[in-house]
């Protein structure tokens, strides 16, 4: 599978780590150079410089190419204006975005995007922790 990732940060690069080590091709993109620090030392996928809601970034990612897109980023606009383009311009099968904001990912599931917002998986979590 060829996957594009959109944001090296620990999320990022550790999946981009594990999709790799499944035999996956990854390519991931970061405004920051100093953010491929996080991957480990035999990733051999190919970390790009770019910002991920720019075709011409994503393009060279390999986003015509790719099965799945990861929007993975601190910003929940960056992320999910990344993830329409990577599902309505260039037509990727699975795109994922993680939310933070818990309103905005019930707003982007009416959308059809398929998020995670870890606000809320950590708060079920954490309840099942306190109560059970």
């Amino acid at each position: 599978m060829n996957v594009v990732i959109m944001g090296c940060g620990r999320v990022g690069a550790q999946l981009a780590a594990l999709l790799e080590e499944a035999g996956h091709k990854v390519a991931i993109l970061d405004t920051d150079t100093y953010s491929f620090r996080r991957l480990p030392p035999s990733f051999e996928g190919t970390p790009l410089v770019g910002d991920g809601t720019d075709e011409e970034y994503l393009k060279k990612a390999g986003i015509e190419e790719a099965d799945a897109f990861v929007a993975v980023t601190q910003g929940d606009n960056r992320n999910v204006m990344a993830a329409q383009i990577a599902k309505h311009v260039f037509n990727v099968p699975k795109v994922v975005c993680r939310i933070y904001d818990p309103l905005r990912e019930e707003l982007y599931k009416t959308l059809g995007l398929e998020t995670i917002s870890p606000t809320t998986v950590a708060a079920q979590l954490l309840r099942d922790k306190v109560v059970g």
